[in-house]
Parts: structure tokens; C-alpha cells; sequence
């Protein structure tokens, strides 16, 4: 559900409210809840959502073409792999902040069999769910 406050005559700008009723599965293969970007808000040069990350699971190796993102862990903890191979991996727990470069293929996975994991991804892109690639790492 997305609220938008009321304005005055004249002005343009309103803060926007986006309660998520609802996860949606994205191109990465897991359940997002859709906060602010393009679609819901209106934002022109950013989106931020929140990601869970069932127990055992791990998203398809992927990258974001031509945008950066800055995830914050909620809770659990989050092996990403990347590189061109997914050669390289860091372990990240509840508290960390995370960055991953524009164009950087990479993966999440949930080191926990019994928990989930959830984060806020936030991104500069406003449409960042159509800019996202599967990667096939080179054999």
C-alpha cells in the first residue's frame, strides 16, 4: 500500500508512505518486500527494500548493471560470494553494512539451516528491479 500526505497548492514534492502488504519473488529467487522506487514512491534515484533470505537458502548469482547497493543485515548471517567466478566470500552478521560495486557479480546465502536472514537493500537506481542479470560463473 502506498499513502501520500497531502500538499498545499503549488507545491510539488509530498512525502510518500509504502507499507508492503505482500513479498514478491525477484529475478534473484528471493522474497522481497518492495519499498521505495519508481513503481511505489515515485523515487528517481533510489530504492530500498527489505530482503529475507529463507534458512539454507541462496540467490541466484546475479549483478545489478550499472548501479551500486548498500545492504544493512538485519538479523543472521549472510556468506556473499563474487567476483568472476564467485571465487571470493565474506561472512556478514546482524549490525553490518555491506557495499557491492556497480556491475559486481555476486551471490547471498544463508549460513543458517534453521533461520531466516533479513536486510534493507537500498540501491541508485529507482528501477533497480529491471536492471538485474543473472551471472553464469566462466567454467
Amino acid at each position: 500500500m502506498t499513502e501520500t500526505a497531502s500538499t498545499s497548492a503549488g507545491d510539488r514534492a509530498a512525502v510518500v508512505t509504502v507499507r508492503p502488504e505482500a513479498e514478491v519473488l525477484t529475478r534473484q529467487r528471493l522474497p522481497y518486500f518492495v519499498g521505495i522506487c519508481a513503481a511505489t514512491a515515485g523515487a528517481r534515484g533510489l530504492a530500498m527494500h527489505l530482503v529475507v533470505i529463507p534458512p539454507g537458502a541462496a540467490s541466484e548469482p546475479h549483478l545489478h548493471r550499472g548501479y551500486e547497493t548498500a545492504i544493512y543485515i538485519l538479523e543472521g548471517r549472510v556468506e556473499t560470494r563474487y567476483g568472476r567466478r564467485l571465487e571470493h566470500r565474506v561472512v556478514n552478521v546482524a549490525g553490518d553494512f555491506v557495499y557491492i560495486p556497480a556491475d559486481l557479480p555476486h551471490q547471498a546465502v544463508n549460513l543458517s539451516a534453521t533461520e531466516p536472514a533479513r536486510a534493507l537493500v537500498a540501491r541508485n537506481d529507482a528501477a533497480d528491479r529491471e536492471h538485474v542479470d543473472p551471472w553464469q560463473a566462466p567454467v
